[in-house]
């Protein structure tokens, strides 16, 4: 980001433009004791036309830690060719820097998710009033650095076209200067991690800066040594004693690191840089191009450390980070039922319409690990309603399901169990939950068996939909210290609903499907099965999904009953009947 150059204009005004400015010279015009245009003429670029303010300021209340106006100030409002984006407003001066929502010491940050909170209708006036408002604020001190975006770096992201993600999953150790492994995952994919068993990938440093970047990391390895510079005060300490400058241990620390990589390779770095309100360090990835590191392979870590060798003007590429360390993440899923399975082995038995479903779904939520067991195969018409793809076809659907999973998180342990397997057992008895969903007679009395026997064991738990539409669900849990299966459970259950003239809709679940219910997929003897599309199928997976997870922090034992809103006559959508 830069600051806006007041030069001679290089465009015509748009529609929009002119419009704003229009408004702004009236505001003007009718409130002069509140706001002076200081510029007669719009200065206009490519991209915006620039125009000067002065607002006074000097009334504002403050606050003990609020930023310190004079009694006028002046502002750049910066107004984009299209209503589409806000305008932006920035300052000449560098007395800002270093305070929350105060982007690289010049541009304030009055829109925090412009989506939500600008309004063009509202026009100038609106920008106005949400100016007046940040300075109320600011000047108060009513800003938490914690929250500010970036805050540690400038207040904005740094970001380079055509550069990878670096995903960063492991704690930064608390040292000054460390190395770590940057490796190459996919085409838009890198993993930097510190562990040593990895002895694998682009070798790169880890510096910790004493303090934040009020002004950002710039765009070339100049710039970005001035301001680690500027920012670092006394210095860096390090074991062996204080180092002249951050930057000196930067370009030492890339030298070392570049001679451990082959040439025509990039160098990457990663800079730590404290939030000025405490807290984990934020992370910065940046990387030299193929030909600067070539460079930098050429020299010697003890050799002339100034940048007349490898050209001031070497680009800094920056890359986007996916930092997923567990103190700055807090998982999307983390207040909802789900989150129960996070951790946990799950068995699966069964992987058709909502079993497809329910792994992927256990398996996004973080289990730890999950077994899968069907020894059927994916065939064409299965597309239109379980978790399968073209590709699958053909395969068996445990070793396609487990593929699909794998793909989505590099976290869960997948298995698969085709049965008859002598560990089937061994699987079953170490899972924290067992999920029957083939509606199987012989699967449910292999879980009878086990309630019987295990004392405490597995969460189980049986899932169906019903044969006519897909939209209905039925769940039956039998909770660790139950000594029933879920099909006793489930039986028990059906004796209270078919009794139950209210309960109509489920009825279908206890008693044999009527003609037309099930679905032929060919002529001739073919097996029957079910309706249901992947929407509807996914919906009701979701839901009993939700509703076991609840479970898993209880002792309760019963069967739920769900209708999507579009069932037929479904009335309530839930009842719960305890075993």
């Amino acid at each position: 980001m830069t600051r806006p150059t007041l030069a001679r204009p290089q465009s015509q005004l748009s529609a929009w433009q002119e419009e704003a400015l229009a408004e702004l010279k009236g505001i003007a015009d009718r409130h002069s004791d509140v706001i002076t245009m200081v510029t007669a003429a719009p200065v206009v670029t490519a991209t915006h036309a620039f125009v000067t303010i002065r607002l006074p300021t000097k009334e504002l209340p403050t606050g003990p830690r609020g930023l310190r106006f004079r009694d006028l100030e002046d502002f750049i409002i910066g107004i984009g060719r299209s209503r589409i984006s806000p305008p932006q407003i920035d300052v000449e001066h560098q007395r800002f820097a270093g305070y929350p929502h105060v982007l690289q010491g010049h541009r304030l940050c009055i829109y925090l998710d412009p989506s939500r909170e600008w309004n063009p209708q509202a026009g100038m006036a609106g920008l106005l009033e949400r100016l007046w408002a940040w300075l109320g604020d600011a000047a108060a001190g009513r800003f938490d650095a914690a929250t500010a975006m970036y805050h540690a770096v400038g207040g904005v992201l740094h970001l380079s076209d055509g550069t990878p993600t670096v995903v960063i999953r492991d704690p930064v150790p608390d040292k000054p200067i460390q190395r770590a492994r940057i490796q190459v995952r996919t085409a838009h994919r890198m993993d930097m991690t510190f562990a040593s068993a990895l002895a694998v990938g682009l070798v790169m440093p880890v510096l910790r800066l004493p303090r934040d970047l009020p002004f950002g990391a710039g765009l070339t390895l100049a710039q970005l040594l001035d301001l680690i510079d500027d920012s670092s005060g006394s210095g860096l300490l390090g074991r062996g004693g204080s180092l002249p400058m951050p930057s000196q241990a930067l370009l030492t620390s890339l030298i070392a690191s570049s001679l451990r990589n082959a040439d025509g390779t990039h160098q990457y770095f990663t800079l730590a840089v404290p939030n000025p309100a405490g807290g984990p360090v934020h992370l910065l990835v940046g990387r030299l191009p193929a030909a600067a590191s070539d460079e930098l392979r050429r020299l010697t870590p003890q050799g002339d450390l100034g940048l007349s060798q490898i050209g001031k003007e070497v680009p800094v590429e920056w890359c986007r980070v996916s930092d997923e360390r567990p103190e700055v993440t807090t998982r999307r899923d983390d207040s909802r039922p789900v989150n129960a399975f996070q951790g946990k082995s799950v068995f699966i038995w069964g992987c058709g319409g909502i079993g497809s479903w329910v792994a992927e779904f256990i398996s996004r939520a973080g289990a730890a690990r999950v077994s899968l067991c069907d020894d059927a195969i994916v065939t064409g018409g299965l597309l239109v309603r379980q978790d399968y793809v073209e590709a699958d076809i053909g395969r068996g659907k445990a070793l396609a399901l487990a593929a699909r999973i794998r793909s989505i998180s590099d976290r869960v342990e997948v298995a698969t169990v085709t049965p008859p397997a002598d560990d089937l057992d061994r699987v079953i008895t170490s899972a924290d939950v067992v999920i029957d969903a083939t509606v199987s007679i012989a699967v449910a009395q292999a879980l009878a068996a086990v309630a019987a026997t295990e004392q405490p064991h597995a969460v189980l738990a049986q899932l169906a939909t019903d044969s006519a539409t897909g939209t209905l669900g039925v769940l039956t849990v039998s909770a660790a210290g139950n000594a029933h299966g879920p099909a006793v459970i489930d039986t028990n259950a059906g004796l209270a609903v078919l009794a139950d003239p209210a309960l109509e809709l489920y009825h279908s679940f206890w008693r044999e499907p009527l003609a037309g219910h099930e679905l032929i997929p060919t002529l001739g003897c073919s097996a029957p099965t079910f309706h249901g599309s992947a929407a509807d199928l996914a919906a009701v997976a979701a839901c009993l999904t939700n509703l076991l997870a609840l479970h898993l922090t209880t002792s309760a034992s019963g069967t739920h009953l769900i209708a999507l809103p579009h069932a037929a006559g479904s009335g309530s959508g839930h009842h719960f009947i305890p075993a």
